[in-house]
């Protein structure tokens, strides 16, 4: 905690300016938050005002999508993530997972050529956990004709295993390593004792300081 991963986020995101240096999207260099970025926050991020369906479409509207495009759009995501049944519903009456399935539709329906992610199942019980992860998986798979860049903040070793294509180790408010993760998908938690995300994991816990307490039976 505190090394600078969320700050690194939201900098990407535009919501935060760099103190010095620059941050570039492509050939553009971000100077504010824009359409090409979407966020899901840790905490949850919908609009408690809105219907399901208005927070997925709401991205679209402010861009000027026609509304039956738009529309269409929403309902192709919620069914994704399989939430159809309460398109209608309002935020409320909604559990924390549902509410992150809401939040992630609404990144991939708004089109975003980067989706940045900030902690968002941190809060959620194990078994939640592991089905939106599949969520997640499914719509990267599906996006389109091509698949976006995911910027996915986590302190669970675990999670970066299962997801990551490439793990990067911030530490102290530097980059301390860059680990390319080449395990076939779809993973699982038998993906976890292959002998070559064994050696990842290690060399993640080392970092985290906790490595050693293992190999010398301490809880970590």
């Amino acid at each position: 905690s505190g090394c600078g991963k969320t700050t690194l986020l939201q900098m990407v995101s535009g919501l935060l300016p760099t103190s010095s240096g620059t941050i570039s999207v492509g050939p553009k260099t971000v100077t504010g938050p824009g359409p090409d970025r979407g966020v899901v926050f840790q905490k949850d991020s919908v609009f408690p005002w809105f219907r399901v369906i208005d927070n997925v479409e709401y991205g679209m509207k402010r861009r000027g999508v026609p509304a039956t495009e738009r529309r269409e759009i929403a309902n192709r995501y919620l069914e994704l993530v399989g939430l159809s049944h309460v398109a209608r519903a309002w935020p409320k009456e909604l559990s924390g997972g549902m509410l992150k399935r809401v939040a992630i539709a609404t990144v991939f329906a708004n089109g975003s050529d980067v989706l940045l992610l900030d902690e968002p199942f941190a809060a959620l019980d194990y078994v939640t956990k592991h089905q939106l992860h599949d969520v997640l998986l499914d719509l990267w798979r599906s996006s389109d004709t091509t698949r976006r860049t995911v910027l996915f903040v986590t302190h669970d070793v675990d999670e970066s295993l299962l997801l990551a294509d490439r793990i990067i180790v911030i530490k102290g408010g530097k980059l301390v390593d860059d680990i390319a993760v080449t395990a076939e998908r779809p993973r699982d938690a038998d993906t976890l004792t292959l002998p070559e995300i064994m050696a990842i994991k290690h060399k993640l816990l080392a970092h985290l300081g906790l490595e050693h307490g293992r190999r010398h039976g301490a809880a970590a």
